[in-house]
């Protein structure tokens, strides 16, 4: 029987960048997924990125991950979110083509040749010695490495009102639970839920009465080797609809048939991506709310309204929908649904995301009890890279949570039981300044370097990193006259005291009245320096914020330092003097870091203060 070196259970957006990852260490890997499902499905928001999620998928992009470039394959319109605001805080986000992202997904993981794609289901799981058996319908498999990526589909239960169908998503079948499908694993108490709203045929939408919401053409792609603004197909727009006061009293007069409210559903929901019901029940003064409605895929006739997930009867969705402005002679193609489904307890996992208990299997995605394609992919990537790496001796992928949001999402995960559905803000991050879409390389690039590969990704990394340091250099070290002519070209005669003194480059893209970016370009230009668009615009972005992150770089390095501290969690829980509380918290979590531990709820100060000091 062949014997595969990693083995991915599910093939979403976790499973597919764990596979995808660990096939550039040239190892053989298999993907196991639900027949009848295609590779990184979007079953519910047709977009990738949004804020926080737009630095995500670069860091992906950064680390060798697929999402960006799928995402450019299949957008069909892209825009910059809070670009009102400064750069620290603005995201990408992509509506995609739920079919085009799916054929992508299918044409990359195809030409791959150590991966292979087993579409069958699995029934058992079972510890071998060294190897996992994995059995399903069909056959068994045995593999070295076991990442378990499943999303909804361990127990799922779909509810539509009194309806109540058994799957992971509409017109799927679901997966065991994972108690039978693994027996030495377990999994919380207490059930997760997610919603999808109501799909509306595309045809049967008044858009004149919507506001309408183009794609943006000056952003960038979130592929690094791909043409910064080339798009791959058509590009369309997005709509903008509001809920109104009889909007919400439909919902607020059916809340006894709500599954969410009359005791159907036992599932724990996202406090942050909350249903129509919620909103009509937790704000009973508020009746306007967005609603977005947005293309599916340019072939597909629906449209997906986000802001009205929902679980209510059909009729009840129905008539709803049809109570919002541009919606009134709306048909629904696929109603709404909430589904409910077994998550396991992310403080039994390591940082590298492997099982503390049972050595060689990991867990990604939403069977993390997290929401969102790019929250799973960036677990995915971390999942399939620290399996490879684990195989080759290497040392393990920990991604500080001072230098990426996927390092804040798994320290999250794995410092604390999660009472809800996690989902990731910019603001879980303690150094938003410094975690920005257009540095992702710089950050990303110590992490990517230690897989020792040669890929075209590498070289292209090599490069920016090399063409930055000149840049920088440039910035620091070349002084603009005072009354320089290229300076007057930058300003407004009520702007020319600002610079009417001799300053360096640098400098200069820290005023606050122009644009670093284009301010850099223009100087660039002048002295015949030809750089690419995506080295200019981290620098200038960079010095921009020079001033702020300084600042709290003293403080920020001795967070690092100390965060990263390795600590041994045996030896701390077994010190009397630390209080039995807190000893009890440790045993259940196994800190690994002083950062882990600090974020352990219910550790008292007085335990860092003990733990710190034998640190230190």
């Amino acid at each position: 029987m062949k014997i595969f070196d990693i083995t991915v259970i599910g093939g979403g957006h976790a499973g597919l960048e764990a596979a995808y990852v660990a096939s550039q260490f040239q190892l053989d890997v298999s993907i196991i997924t639900i027949p009848g499902i295609q590779l990184a499905s979007a079953p519910c928001n047709p977009s990738v990125g949004g804020v926080g999620k737009g630095q995500v998928v670069r860091e992906l992009d950064s680390l060798g991950g697929a999402m960006g470039f799928l995402a450019d394959k299949a957008g069909i319109q892209f825009r910059t979110l809070n670009e009102s605001k400064g750069f620290a805080v603005q995201s990408t986000r992509v509506q995609i083509d739920k079919e085009q992202y799916s054929i992508a997904a299918e044409e990359l993981i195809d030409s791959i040749p150590n991966i292979s794609v087993i579409r069958e289901k699995v029934l058992t799981i079972l510890k071998e010695e060294e190897l996992f058996v994995v059995t399903t319908t069909v056959r068994s498999y045995r593999t070295k490495k076991l990442i378990i990526t499943v999303g909804t589909f361990l127990n799922g239960k779909l509810h539509t009102g009194n309806e109540q169908t058994i799957g992971g998503r509409v017109d799927c079948e679901s997966s065991s639970g994972l108690r039978d499908l693994f027996t030495e694993i377990k999994t919380r108490p207490a059930r997760f839920k997610t919603g999808t709203p109501p799909r509306l045929n595309k045809s049967s939408i008044d858009y004149s009465k919507l506001e309408e919401q183009p794609s943006d053409s000056s952003v960038r792609n979130f592929h690094g080797l791909h043409e910064p603004f080339f798009r791959s197909i058509k590009q369309v727009s997005c709509y903008l609809a509001h809920t109104n006061e009889r909007t919400m009293e439909i919902i607020r007069d059916n809340k006894e048939r709500s599954p969410m409210f009359n005791g159907q559903i036992k599932g724990v929901g996202a406090r942050y991506c909350p249903s129509i019901e919620d909103k009509a029940y937790r704000y009973p003064d508020k009746n306007v709310h967005h609603v977005f409605i947005e293309p599916e895929g340019l072939e597909l006739d629906t449209m997906y309204p986000s802001g009205i997930s929902s679980s209510l009867p059909k009729d009840v969705q129905l008539s709803y929908v049809r109570s919002i402005e541009g919606l009134e002679s709306a048909k629904i193609e696929v109603y709404g649904y909430a589904v409910e489904y077994d998550v396991i307890d992310t403080t039994e996992l390591s940082l590298a995301l492997e099982h503390l208990s049972i050595k060689n299997l990991y867990f990604a995605g939403q069977v993390n009890g997290t929401s969102g394609y790019e929250e799973a992919a960036g677990q995915g990537l971390v999942a399939g890279a620290n399996a490879a790496l684990s195989l080759l001796g290497l040392s393990p992928l920990v991604l500080s949570r001072h230098e990426s949001y996927i390092g804040v999402m798994i320290e999250d995960l794995t410092s604390n039981t999660r009472d809800e559905p996690y989902r990731l803000f910019t603001a879980r991050s303690e150094n938003r300044l410094f975690i920005r879409e257009d540095n992702s390389i710089l950050r990303m690039y110590p992490y990517r370097a230690a897989f020792t590969l040669n890929t075209a990704l590498d070289v292209y990394q090599r490069e920016f990193i090399e063409q930055y340091g000149i840049v920088d250099r440039f910035c620091d070290e070349t002084m603009i006259p005072e009354g320089s002519e290229l300076m007057f070209e930058f300003s407004g005669d009520e702007d020319l005291q600002k610079i009417l003194r001799r300053m360096s480059v640098s400098e200069l893209l820290r005023q606050g009245w122009l644009n670093p970016v284009k301010t850099l370009e223009r100087i660039l230009t002048f002295h015949s320096i030809s750089i690419p668009y995506d080295v200019v615009r981290a620098v200038a972005i960079a010095k921009k914020y020079d001033g702020y992150i300084k600042r709290s770089e003293s403080q920020l390095e001795k967070l690092k330092k100390m965060d990263g501290t390795r600590i041994d969690w045996s030896e701390i829980s077994a010190s009397k003097n630390i209080s039995f509380e807190c000893r009890q918290r440790i045993q259940r979590i196994k800190p690994e870091t002083f950062g882990q531990l600090k974020l352990i709820e219910g550790i008292r100060p007085a335990t860092l203060a003990v733990v710190a000091a034998k640190a230190l």
